[in-house]
C-alpha cells in the first residue's frame, strides 16, 4: 500500500525524487504518469495502471464524445523511468497542468501516487467543508452497504 505525505523539490530539469518508502514498495523502474483530478498528477506502478486502463476500456465507447475525453485524459499516460537515484522526469505539459513549482507534495493513495504543487495542495486540503461532505457521503455508503440506513 502506498501511503504517506512527503515534501519534495522539483529540480531545474523538471524531475522529482520519489520518497524511498515508495521506491521500495513499487519495485519497478517504469511508472505511468498522467493528469489526475483536482489539479494534481497521478503516478501508477505498471500493474495498477493496467487495471485502470482495463476498467476504463470496459465501460467506455470510442464513439462517445464524453468517453473519448476520459480515454484521452487517462489513457495517454507518460511512461517514465525512475533513474538510479530515484528521480522521475515530469514533462513541461504535465508540470503546467498541475501548476508545479519548486515545492511539491507527494501523497500515497493506496494504489497510486499523487503529485501536487505545494500551494495548490494546501488550498485543496484547507477546504474543510468539502472534506466534511466527502466524509458524510462515505459514511452513508458504508451504512447502506451494511444495511444500517
Amino acid at each position: 500500500m502506498l501511503t504517506g505525505e512527503f515534501e519534495v523539490t522539483l529540480d531545474d530539469k523538471g524531475r522529482i525524487s520519489l520518497p524511498a518508502a515508495f521506491r521500495k514498495l513499487i519495485n519497478s523502474e517504469i511508472l505511468y504518469l498522467t493528469r489526475g483530478e483536482d489539479g494534481c498528477l497521478w503516478l501508477y506502478p505498471p500493474d495498477e495502471y493496467e487495471k485502470i486502463i482495463d476498467s476504463l476500456q470496459a465501460v467506455t465507447d470510442p464513439f462517445s464524445k464524453v468517453d473519448r475525453r476520459a480515454l484521452r485524459q487517462y489513457g495517454s499516460a507518460q511512461c517514465v523511468e525512475v533513474d538510479k537515484v530515484g528521480r522521475i522526469p515530469i514533462t513541461q505539459r504535465l508540470r503546467e497542468f498541475a501548476g508545479l513549482s519548486k515545492d511539491c507534495v507527494v501523497l500515497g493513495q493506496i494504489s497510486k501516487i499523487e503529485i501536487w504543487d505545494e500551494n495548490r495542495f494546501k488550498d485543496y486540503d484547507n477546504n474543510k467543508e468539502e472534506s466534511e461532505l466527502a466524509s458524510e457521503d462515505i459514511s452513508r455508503r458504508i451504512k447502506r452497504k451494511r444495511g444500517i440506513e
